[in-house]
């Protein structure tokens, strides 16, 4: 017994050894999966994220393939030479609704009226003008001549008048003459002064009339009777009132003239911005918009140039009108849009623009993909009363319509401090068009980088925050604003026609974003009516601002400016975003807003069974068994693997063009086979587990 007992005294410090040997070693390897557990976890996180914008990528090729009127139009030619003719048509409608739009500012211009005293060359016929005004013409204490008074004529001889002189005065009786004029304009044509002045807030009311009732009147027409039509009825107003209001005979005459005018532009804006939305896919359609607005600063430059070399306004109306008899061409080269054809049931007619189109750019569309479009089962008719009964088209519209009324409060709002400057007439045209033409083509990049919402919510904030600066800067020495000091007020005048030109050319480019997201976000059967309500709510804003602005209270529109900006922005925050989705062609197919989406995280990332089978196909070729990748397939897609972060991220990844469909497939594929070869290892007994990792260390 004291034998075995010494024997395990002896071999105490030995087993002490190896059991620190073995706790070491189990230290190591603990260590070791600890390591390996938070690399693998490291790892999984970025392949989880690229693997969610594969799986986006593949969502967006799902959504392109049912878009059939994508597929066609790729087919057709995405920009052809049929497109870029259809572009090309938009330039010249475009020069002259601008030019007829701002002929206002150039035909109103001041005039400096004197009584006609005609009546003293009966007694002395060889009298000079500045004679004649001497004598028959009081003056002021400065010693300038009165512009509305004149001396009562009397039965006395030349020299008589020239002793005694003249003493009691009068209105005029005879008319007016214009000695310091040099070009005939509106008011010298139709002796707009002394009393009878033409008061421009009675033109821009018959201007924002005609403008209303056009918005509402061509946006429901177009929707009703198609583009094509629309347009041309459209480009009719603008050869009757454009061109003809170079033959008005009275004052109310050009006024209603004024009004057609009005009316006629906008339903020529509504038309053709829907009508390139319908044609164009991808970048095209955005570029194509931002050209067509950029030939609208064109026709104001082109408008400002022949003002100033031309002596008389009927002169202006018809040079400057002349082109729209180039419209009538447009019978016969202006297409329809073959979406609205598909819309109300015309599906032969829209084959048969599709085809020509076709044969236009030299294509041919493949007979299997021209007989995927067929109609609906059933045609659904609108209205507008869809606008309060559909409860997404509801709020979509009720937000663009804020978003308009911010934009054409705070437009108009520094067009109004600049001619308050008191600057140069043609100053203030030639620069802010001069400005309009790159604000609008840096659209563009604008829209690639940061694309609809972004850019809309961009634009629109520098826009508010520049409105915000030029109303609290001076206004020059015609009267400080918010109680500046006048010399203050007169240093300052530089710096507040520089930060309006730059709200000016952020403006600019908030309406042109503006317009292209509206028509993308407002579904086929409806864009156009909803277009003519957006525009209203553009109206309203330019009619608040032309009321607030003859109060004189300053901080009304300092506090307007900030909460319509305020307002606008923050539902503009709940739309969707357009880019790289398909357009809406009915109720149905309209994108609600962004609502509840924490709480949808299930359906973000639900894949349609086409998708599925798509992944399955790709893999059937690969060395698996088929019904473990299945498995793992549905495993994969239905537990919520791809988890979304937000919205706006995900419609981001979905415009990512850089990988190809096979490749996402590949990818996701393999991602699912290191996914179950994951789990099989998970379950190899703890041994065997140890084995393994001992075995991919050494």
């Amino acid at each position: 017994m004291s034998e075995v007992v010494s024997v395990e005294a002896e071999l105490h410090p030995f087993f002490e050894q190896m059991a620190k040997e073995n706790n070491s070693m189990a230290e190591l390897k603990s260590q070791h999966n600890f390591r390996s557990f938070n690399q693998h976890e490291a790892a999984e996180r970025p392949r989880s994220l690229s693997l969610e914008l594969l799986l986006c990528r593949l969502k967006a090729i799902e959504a392109k393939k049912d878009d059939k009127f994508a597929n066609i139009l790729n087919a057709v030619g995405e920009f052809g030479t049929f497109q870029r003719r259809l572009v090309a048509l938009t330039f010249i409608p475009s020069i002259l609704s601008a030019f007829f739009l701002l002929a206002d500012i150039f035909v109103f211009t001041p005039q400096k009226p004197y009584c006609n005293t005609s009546w003293i060359l009966a007694v002395g016929p060889n009298l000079s003008e500045a004679e004649q005004m001497n004598l028959t013409l009081p003056r002021e204490s400065n010693g300038s001549f009165l512009t509305c008074l004149m001396y009562v004529p009397v039965d006395w001889d030349l020299d008589s008048i020239i002793q005694f002189g003249l003493n009691h005065t009068d209105t005029c009786q005879d008319g007016w003459i214009y000695p310091e004029v040099k070009k005939r304009s509106l008011i010298n044509e139709f002796d707009l002064v002394c009393g009878k002045e033409a008061n421009m807030g009675i033109v821009q009311i018959m201007f924002l009339a005609g403008f209303l009732t056009g918005s509402l009147i061509f946006g429901f027409i177009s929707d009703k009777l198609g583009r094509y039509p629309t347009i041309l009825l459209s480009l009719l107003g603008l050869i009757i009132f454009g061109f003809g209001t170079a033959f008005v005979s009275s004052f109310h005459q050009y006024l209603f003239f004024r009004f057609g005018v009005s009316q006629a532009v906008i339903g020529y804006v509504i038309s053709s911005v829907s009508l390139a939305t319908e044609w164009l896919v991808g970048v095209h359609r955005a570029h194509a918009i931002i050209l067509e607005h950029s030939f609208f600063a064109v026709g104001a430059m082109f408008l400002t140039g022949l003002a100033h070399s031309l002596p008389h306004w009927r002169l202006l109306y018809l040079v400057g009108g002349a082109p729209v008899f180039f419209f009538i061409s447009y019978i016969w080269i202006l297409p329809e849009s073959p979406r609205w054809l598909m819309t109300k049931g015309k599906l032969y007619e829209a084959k048969q623009v599709l085809c020509y189109a076709a044969d236009v750019n030299k294509k041919t569309i493949p007979l299997n993909l021209l007989d995927k479009l067929q109609l609906p089962r059933k045609v659904t008719s609108s209205s507008i009363l869809d606008f309060r009964n559909d409860r997404h088209l509801r709020k979509v519209t009720l937000v663009m319509c804020s978003v308009g009324f911010a934009v054409g409060y705070n437009c108009h709002m520094l067009s109004f401090r600049i001619r308050k400057l008191g600057v140069n007439i043609y100053f203030t045209q030639v620069i802010p068009r001069l400005m309009e033409l790159p604000a609008r083509l840096c659209c563009i990049f604008l829209l690639e980088q940061f694309k609809r919402k972004q850019s809309l919510s961009l634009t629109l904030f520098q826009g508010t925050l520049m409105c915000f600066l030029s109303l609290i800067l001076p206004s020059g020495t015609d009267g400080p604003q918010l109680r500046w000091p006048p010399c203050l007020a007169t240093e300052l005048k530089f710096l507040s026609v520089l930060i309006i030109v730059l709200g000016g050319f952020i403006l600019v480019a908030s309406v042109t974003v503006f317009l292209i997201y509206t028509a993308e976000l407002l579904p086929t059967v409806l864009r156009t009516t909803g277009l003519g309500l957006v525009f209203l709510a553009w109206a309203a804003g330019y009619i608040l601002s032309l009321m607030i602005s003859s109060q004189g209270i300053p901080i009304l529109p300092i506090f307007l400016c900030c909460t319509s900006s305020i307002v606008a922005l923050t539902l503009c925050s709940k739309l969707p975003e357009t880019q790289g989705h398909p357009l809406p062609e009915s109720l149905e197919h309209f994108p609600p807003l962004t609502r509840r989406a924490r709480d949808t995280r299930s359906e973000s990332t639900a894949v349609s069974p086409a998708l599925l089978d798509a992944v399955t196909v790709s893999a059937s070729s690969h060395p698996v068994e088929m019904g473990s990748a299945m498995q793992q397939a549905h495993g994969f897609f239905s537990t919520g693997f791809l988890r979304t972060g937000n919205e706006d991220m995900l419609n981001e990844d979905i415009s990512c063009d850089d990988v190809t469909e096979e490749v996402a497939k590949n990818t996701i594929l393999n991602a699912m086979m290191m996914n179950m070869d994951r789990d099989v290892l998970s379950n190899l007994p703890s041994q065997s587990r140890e084995e393994e990792i001992d075995r991919q260390k050494d």
